[in-house]
């Protein structure tokens, strides 16, 4: 069976200090994360080797970054290169997210460099795909998240395909309230899987674990991981309490 994910991404939200009680909460909690699952914060830049330390000795759950530079090293104020996050002993990285690619720019091209430094490091891509509405509305959805995955994936080997993880976001039910139905995530979830078969064949097709990524809360997790397809969730704001993200890892399918 495929790893069940939970992935929590912060964004730029909360203080030092509310980031320490925030994880203190999550660290402290008694529930159980199965082998057959893992669970993924992606906190700020600043606040990974706080997270790295408070969650120390927590069975199958593990600190990702945000972002990375498609650049390896070199006069990039402000950015972050891949090998600067293994140094820390990072070992997972969100990539193209679609807040990414709106407000800076990154087109698949970019994001296809990210993806070559990230696998140079040894870390584990989740990488994120998505159509805006027009796109929903004019019923191209399918062809455009094909488009994404060809351009920025189908460069690599198998090999580093499976060592990698796809997020699925429909960006008009990012932060909106809005969620897909069961049914449009299993339908877009299926047929990114048919994409990466085509290219790759079904047995590598078949390891990668596709996560729905849109307005995921407690109240519809389970409902939405149940599908045969979807293999967890990338969460924003509802990461940001624990109570709330705590429902979401127990909505995961049974490793």
């Amino acid at each position: 069976m495929r790893k069940q994910i939970a992935a929590a991404n912060w964004k730029m939200n909360l203080t030092f200090q509310n980031a320490e009680v925030l994880l203190k909460e999550l660290s402290d909690t008694d529930q159980i994360i199965g082998s057959g699952q893992v669970v993924l914060l992606a906190v700020p830049f600043p606040y990974l080797l706080l997270a790295k330390d408070k969650l120390k000795g927590k069975k199958n759950i593990f600190v990702a970054a945000q972002n990375c530079s498609e650049n390896k090293n070199g006069a990039y104020t402000g950015e972050i290169s891949a090998e600067m996050l293994q140094s820390m002993d990072i070992k997972y990285v969100i990539l193209g997210h679609s807040e990414r690619r709106q407000y800076n720019a990154e087109n698949n091209q970019i994001l296809a460099e990210k993806i070559n430094r990230v696998f140079e490091a040894g870390l584990h891509p989740v990488f994120c795909c998505g159509e805006p509405l027009e796109i929903r509305e004019s019923g191209k959805q399918n062809n455009y998240v094909e488009t994404q995955l060809k351009e920025s994936l189908f460069h690599l080997e198998e090999e580093q395909v499976k060592d990698m993880i796809i997020a699925y976001e429909p960006i008009w039910a990012i932060g909106t309230g809005k969620t897909a139905s069961s049914a449009e995530a299993q339908e877009m979830h299926a047929h990114i899987r048919s994409v990466i078969a085509a290219k790759y064949g079904n047995e590598t097709a078949a390891t990668i674990s596709i996560l729905y990524g849109g307005s995921v809360k407690g109240a519809n997790a389970l409902e939405i991981f149940s599908q045969p397809d979807v293999d967890g969730g990338l969460v924003g704001g509802a990461s940001l309490v624990a109570t709330e993200f705590n429902t979401i890892i127990k909505g995961l399918k049974k490793g």
